[in-house]
Formats: C-alpha cells, sequence, structure tokens
C-alpha cells in the first residue's frame, strides 16, 4: 500500500508511521512526505530515513485554488493509494479531494463531531470536559466533517492543562494511526454514509 504523508509541523506523528513502516515493512510503502513549508522538522526526519520529500508552500501562489492544484498534481505523481494529513494545518480543497476520494485520512484532537477546527483542545477544555480524545477519519470537502474510522478517549483531571491534555491525546493518535494503516495495509473499508466499517478500534480510556 503506497501512502503520502502531508505535515506543516515537527513531524511526531509522522516519525511514528516511519518507524512502524521503514523500508515497506507490514505492507506500507512510506513513497513521500510533503510539507507547506520548507522549514518544517518534518522533512528533515523524511530525509533522514531516505524518504522522499516535497514542498508546496501557498506563498508561490496567486490564490488559494491554484495551490490547491499544485499540492494535487505533486502528491498525484506518487500514485498513493491513501493520503495521510498528519498534522497538516492546511484545508484540503474540493479537487484535491475529489482527486482521491474516500482515500485521505486525517487525525484531529477532539471527539468529533465535538469541537472541530484549529484549537480543538482548547475548545474541549473550555467547555468542562472530563474525557477528551481523537479522531482519525476520511476527509471530504468541509472542515473535520468526514465519515469516522476511528476514535480514541483520554481522561482530564483537574490539574491538567491544554498541553499535557494534548500531549495525551498524540500519545494514543500515533499509536491509533499506525493500527489503522497496518490494517488498510491488508483490509478495506465499506462507508456507507457517515458510517465506516470494517475496523475496530479501542475506545477505552486508560487509567
Amino acid at each position: 500500500m503506497r501512502i503520502v504523508l502531508l505535515a506543516s509541523g515537527s513531524g511526531t506523528l509522522t516519525q511514528a508511521v516511519i518507524d512502524a513502516f521503514v523500508d515497506g515493512a507490514r505492507g506500507v510503502d512510506i513513497c513521500a512526505v510533503g510539507s507547506d513549508s520548507a522549514t518544517a522538522g518534518v522533512l528533515d526526519r523524511a530525509r533522514r530515513h531516505d524518504v522522499p520529500t516535497f514542498v508546496v508552500r501557498p506563498k508561490d501562489f496567486t490564490d488559494r485554488a491554484m495551490w490547491n492544484e499544485a499540492l494535487r498534481k505533486t502528491v498525484a505523481e506518487y500514485a498513493p493509494d491513501w493520503v495521510v494529513s498528519a498534522g497538516f494545518m492546511r484545508i484540503l480543497g474540493e479537487d484535491f479531494v475529489a482527486a482521491f476520494p474516500q482515500h485521505i485520512i486525517n487525525t484531529h484532537p477532539a471527539l468529533l463531531p465535538s469541537f472541530p477546527g484549529a484549537h480543538g483542545v482548547r475548545d474541549a477544555l473550555a467547555h468542562g470536559v472530563k474525557i477528551a480524545g481523537g479522531t482519525i477519519h476520511l476527509v471530504d470537502p468541509g472542515v473535520d466533517t468526514g465519515p469516522i474510522i476511528a476514535q480514541y478517549a483520554v481522561p482530564v483531571g483537574d490539574d491538567d492543562t491544554e498541553e499535557t491534555v494534548h500531549e495525551r491525546i498524540k500519545t494514543r493518535e500515533r499509536e491509533e494511526l499506525v493500527r489503522v494503516l497496518a490494517h488498510l495495509a491488508h483490509s478495506d473499508l465499506v462507508v456507507d454514509g457517515r458510517h465506516v466499517r470494517g475496523y475496530a478500534a479501542s475506545a477505552t480510556v486508560p487509567n
């Protein structure tokens, strides 16, 4: 199974995927890592493992549509079976999503459909939640609105901060994304409207 990873930051989630599937282990071939920033740490992580990289910067284009089209063409050159948004802080346009229908995965640090958007953890804590978590979902043209593949929960204590909860979520996120990709390398998902079947995730809250 060929995958392209998209990321904007330091790349800890991408690193977990590289570590799990280095040299095509478990049937997953990481054919490229792409970013919207030439200085993103994720690119250095990929290069250290000889994974091809590419950069498509929004500021190099006159508008968002042109950037999306350039990103679509660049990703398509690698002929991926799945595109994985692993901390990619850009909204993928409708044409991009249509080019890889129901084969783009995103991770989000909240239990969707609650708390979508860029500040899921902050918004959840401001609401006073006692359980937080993360979601792995298929990408559609909306913002964090695609069908849900897996969810995982984490506890929230009285002394927790946005940073401590986010780190707890990211630990589970890395584990669950690797599990999802390992599953997809040998099995498919059945998508029926908003329902995704064929993958069973652990939704338990750790102590």
